[in-house]
């Protein structure tokens, strides 16, 4: 069995450390089932001042069969480090990464990062076992494994067939929580301003119920998870690409309560962040019978909060039960699931609103209105959870119009509203859009892009076909302030300067057959996953 060492990079610098690793603590409790032998490395965690030379004592603490990371493409610049110092101080291992930053861009990424040894694209849950298994037969031909990217001598990259993503994912063990420092230090930064009850947590874990979410917000990557990956031949060689199909899967609410259950018997939790991309989502595709079913066995198995079953003031002192927060969906939510998410112990809903602009909700794919996001915002205050709206600016088609449509909708709902900038992250369909405009702010070096990106509270490439970085970043301070007068001031200057806004319209018809080759669109052989 292969001894294997997972290294968790550093995600959002500016904040302290919150989330457990989810995907990796999954993976990590699959191979151990297996027998293999893991330890994990926080990089995120702990953030040693001195993190290279913790970094190389861990590398050198044991002879690693496997050297793992992964992450999102804003850990880019961690992950480097990890993979430079990996193939210096343990040379022998086999570096192999993952996640919604290689799967995004493999062929790119291992340009960029020679140190890669194999890359697993999309889903790992079946194939980073297959590649243990192999290891440990010395067999290192990766052409027999799907959803691989790997190097075939010095100068050539491959990949394999995709893999169909897992059906069963009942099947899936529980995360290996306790490979990851809880006590230390997650635990004492459970708390998460977003509700009372999650402001007060203090032994707060994240679970994850499903997998997907059937929108296409064309600024938003699903990490290959829900069935719109495919694989394009590009003159560069094989690479990825993503499409609007939709393969939506969930865990039942029987595994999902025995997992809250697990966590509190095992870790004492007193409140679950539920990390999926959209609960409203899968609760419509079940019949809207998910989330109810969620929340009967979540009171039937004694985890609704006393709090809450005792219609009393929470008091984290004498509370009792596991609170819950999640995600969802403005135009999918109704007001009896509300109600029973509320009962069963639901403290607050994030909405990723985005706009109050019908003509920008159109344009993102986000199948809402201005009218529904209000109305969402509305119903959930009334139910007794906590709405937070979610704001971007800077989408392709902003102009003063839609700034002015979302200060309007924060004064009628009452709200304050921080909004985030437009980023088109890797394998959205406006980073391919839009990628020659965001090089060229990177003087055409791609690295230096992927380094910049953050959590979108700071400004990157710019895609708004109206505004620049300096005009975004006033303008949302003016928002804010609600300096109405001033924005519509200074629209008059710049139509002076600019006459009309270029107002895009976007479809999506075959835009995943089409790839940008130095300005010449090229058609593609596309692959789809099949299931044997």
């Amino acid at each position: 069995m292969s001894k294997v060492l997972f290294t968790n990079p550093v995600v959002r610098e500016d904040d302290q450390p919150r989330h457990v690793p989810y995907g990796m603590a999954m993976l990590a409790a699959i191979i151990m089932k297996q027998g293999h032998q893991v330890q994990a490395f926080d990089g995120n965690a702990w953030r040693p001042p001195n993190m290279e030379e913790v970094l190389t004592e861990v590398l050198r603490a044991d002879r690693w069969d496997v050297v793992a990371v992964g992450g999102l493409s804003t850990t880019y610049k961690s992950i480097r480090t990890i993979v430079e110092l990996a193939k210096k101080v343990a040379p022998r291992s086999l570096v192999v990464s993952g996640g919604g930053f290689l799967t995004s861009m493999p062929l790119d990424i291992m340009t960029l990062m020679p140190g890669i040894d194999v890359g697993v694209v999309g889903e790992a849950y079946e194939t980073f076992p297959q590649l243990l298994a192999m290891l440990d037969k010395g067999d290192r031909d990766w052409s027999k494994v799907l959803g691989l990217i790997y190097r075939d001598g010095e100068r050539n990259i491959r990949m394999t067939d995709p893999r169909p993503l897992l059906q069963e994912i009942d099947t899936l063990p529980y995360p290996a929580y306790e490979l990851f420092p809880l006590e230390e230090i997650y635990f004492k930064n459970s708390m998460i301003l977003l509700s009372e009850e999650s402001m007060t947590a203090r032994r707060r874990l994240d679970i994850n119920a499903s997998y997907g979410c059937s929108l296409i917000c064309r600024f938003c990557f699903h990490l290959g998870l829900s069935g719109e990956m495919v694989q394009v031949d590009t003159p560069q060689g094989r690479d990825t690409m993503f499409n609007y199909d939709r393969e939506l899967r969930w865990h039942s609410p029987r595994y999902i309560v025995d997992m809250v259950k697990y966590a509190r018997d095992r870790f004492g939790v007193d409140f679950v962040s539920f990390l999926d991309e959209n609960l409203m989502t899968m609760n419509a595709s079940s019949g809207y019978k998910w989330l109810p079913e969620i929340c009967r066995l979540w009171i039937a198995e004694g985890l609704q909060p006393s709090c809450v079953r005792d219609n009393v003031p929470h008091d984290p002192d004498k509370c009792r039960g596991v609170h819950f927060g999640g995600t969802s969906h403005a135009t999918l939510v109704r007001q009896d699931v509300l109600v029973q998410m509320r009962q069963a112990g639901c403290s607050y809903l994030d909405y990723g609103l985005e706009s109050f602009s019908d003509r920008i909700l159109k344009n993102i794919g986000k199948a809402s209105t201005r009218k529904f996001n209000e109305r969402a915002v509305k119903i959930t205050m009334e139910a007794g959870i906590r709405p937070i709206p979610n704001q971007i600016i800077g989408f392709p088609d902003e102009f003063f119009d839609s700034l002015l449509d979302d200060m309007d909708a924060w004064d009628r709902l009452g709200v304050v509203v921080y909004p985030f900038f437009a980023t088109a992250y890797p394998g959205s369909e406006w980073y391919y859009t839009y990628k020659d405009k965001i090089l060229k702010q990177y003087g055409g070096n791609l690295e230096a892009y992927l380094e910049d990106l953050g959590d979108a509270t700071k400004i990157t490439g710019v895609i708004s076909e109206n505004f620049n970085a300096v005009e975004l970043l006033g303008l949302r301070e003016l928002m804010v302030q609600r300096d109405r007068k001033r924005i519509v001031e200074y629209e008059k200057v710049w139509r002076r300067h600019h006459g009309e806004p270029k107002i895009p319209v976007f479809t999506g018809d075959n835009f995943w057959e089409r790839v940008n080759d130095g300005g010449r669109t090229k058609k593609v052989a596309v692959k789809k996953a099949v299931v044997p």
